[in-house]
């Protein structure tokens, strides 16, 4: 694979990949409550900005559904090898809608974003002949499926999330009747007899337009809203809303409610870095992606996150049934999606009745901890209940989503951590907690130069530097400092030890994690 730079840090601070990094300067000002576009690399196509994938899928019309998901009968639009990575250009639903006038330059250009600002993908897809019913179908752009050589049924996907870059510096929040958590009091404003596209307003909807903007001394990445004078910033941090392979069936589901085989999850945790399984049901799995979020309070309670479109690379290998790293969560193969960060497994529940989907993410959760890691069932249901959150993922996709988020270092003691970095094996060492590589072994790794002047250690690896201070959580990539919730760098025993998220959160090297048996693998392999 080619040299890359993947993003520095899109949880917490979102500083964006190096592609970008020159140009999303401040282009709103609250004060004005108005939007200014500054010069950036829009990524409009392949030609723009970098593609880290082995293979390159843009949401054009040909390869798009718009408010429903795949079905068996569709022709795969890619076909790719399992273990390849793909980079996806999605397109964020926002804009593009009825109620907002199905004219995305319209709509945009009344918040001051240029034509040639507007996404030539979504212009495309909203003047699409073949239409879209507002009321029936989902809203959601949905891009694939692409085929997995080897993928049977029975088999399961394991979905790597690798890189996410923001395809435009702004995106929309929107809440609409009938949706939402509090639909018969939220919008306040009503909706008219048979509401049309040519007068969007007469849908009664809500959209607000969000910028991102640079904030802080740490340069991190939020967006940015205002009402009466009052400022509301928030960091980004974002994930693909929809991730999913093809169902077993010859009907197109609405692409709203999530399913067994994956689809709209809406899951904030699996941003760069998370690995998602799915339960294949068709021959190549039918992979496909779309509803790109900057950022998801959980519950999404007004209807929608922060929706904007993001170009996203993944990597997709085909787990056979019998296969050691497919998470045990029952006596045959997955039958729903699971998921799995650094830090936590990621059992997940999906039901019409949030009570049912929280005592199915709970069962989800008992059946890994007994099948997978040998605990019994009741004492796994005590831990959960002392040691386990769930969230709330979404309430507003007709079938809601608890998560939980089982803490992987709890188990500390009967598991072994290993890391890869270019394929060479780098030591993981648990302090307080927190999994450390020495710095030595990832400059081993990188084939960088490493200098350390009393407490401060320089990496320089490709054309980029690293540099940290012992006892410090204050870390600097390229000339920015980002102070970070990672744990600081540490001295034992005459080694310094940084901690591995760094490695994703702030050099722009992210790890991908997987669970088999008692081992927990992390691999970061983005620099080849």
């Amino acid at each position: 694979m080619s040299n890359i730079k993947i993003n520095k840090r899109l949880i917490l601070s979102a500083i964006l990949s190096a592609s970008l990094s020159t140009g999303f300067l401040a282009g709103y000002n609250p004060a004005e409550a108005a939007y200014r576009a500054p010069s950036v690399d829009y990524l409009q196509t392949k030609d723009d900005g970098n593609i880290p994938g082995d293979y390159y899928v843009p949401s054009t019309l040909d390869n798009v559904f718009w408010g429903v998901l795949p079905s068996r009968n569709d022709k795969p639009i890619l076909h790719v090898p399992s273990g390849s990575t793909v980079t996806f250009d999605t397109v964020s639903h926002e804009g593009i809608l009825e109620d907002q006038g199905k004219d995305p330059v319209k709509y945009y250009g009344q918040y001051g974003v240029k034509p040639e600002h507007v996404l030539q993908d979504a212009i495309n897809i909203a003047a699409n002949k073949k239409g879209h019913d507002f009321d029936a179908n989902g809203p959601h752009v949905v891009t694939g499926p692409v085929y997995v050589d080897g993928a049977e049924p029975g088999d399961v996907l394991k979905v790597e999330v690798i890189s996410l870059t923001p395809r435009v510096p702004y995106g929309v929040v929107s809440n609409r009747h009938f949706k939402g958590t509090i639909p018969d009091e939220m919008p306040e404003t009503p909706r008219q007899e048979n509401p049309s596209y040519t007068h969007p307003e007469s849908y009664g909807n809500v959209s607000i337009f969000t910028p991102i903007q640079k904030k802080g001394d740490n340069n991190e990445w939020f967006g940015i809203m205002e009402s009466n004078g009052q400022i509301m910033q928030f960091p980004l941090n974002p994930f693909l809303g929809i991730m999913g392979v093809t169902p077993n069936t010859d009907e197109h589901y609405s692409s709203v409610p999530p399913t067994r085989v994956g689809g709209n999850i809406d899951i904030n945790e699996l941003g760069v870095g998370s690995t998602l399984y799915l339960p294949v049901e068709v021959p190549g799995a039918g992979f496909y992606t779309g509803d790109p979020h900057f950022v998801q309070g959980d519950g999404e309670v007004a209807l929608t996150a922060l929706e904007a479109s993001l170009r996203g690379t993944v990597r997709l290998t085909v787990l056979k049934k019998d296969s050691p790293e497919i998470p045990k969560t029952n006596s045959s193969s997955l039958v729903q999606p699971f998921a799995e960060t650094e830090k936590y497994w990621i059992p997940i529940g999906l039901n019409e009745d949030l009570d049912e989907a929280m005592r199915q993410s709970v069962r989800e959760s008992i059946s890994f901890i007994s099948k997978q890691l040998g605990v019994d069932k009741k004492t796994a249901y005590a831990y959960l209940s002392a040691a386990t959150d769930y969230e709330v993922s979404q309430v507003v996709d007709k079938t809601k989503g608890i998560h939980g988020l089982i803490p992987k270092v709890d188990f500390k003691d009967n598991l072994s951590f290993k890391l890869t970095i270019n394929n060479i094996e780098c030591p993981i060492k648990i302090i307080n907690n927190v999994l450390y590589v020495p710095i030595d072994s990832v400059s081993s790794a990188l084939k960088a130069s490493l200098i350390t002047n009393k407490d401060t250690t320089t990496l320089k690896f490709k054309d980029n530097t690293f540099s940290t201070k012992i006892n410090s959580n204050v870390y600097e990539m390229n000339g920015i400092s980002t102070c970070t919730n990672s744990a600081p760098t540490l001295s034992s025993e005459g080694t310094i030890f940084i901690p591995v998220s760094t490695l994703s959160e702030i050099m722009g090297l992210p790890v991908n994690w997987s669970t088999t048996g008692h081992t927990i693998i992390g691999i970061s392999n983005y620099l080849n």
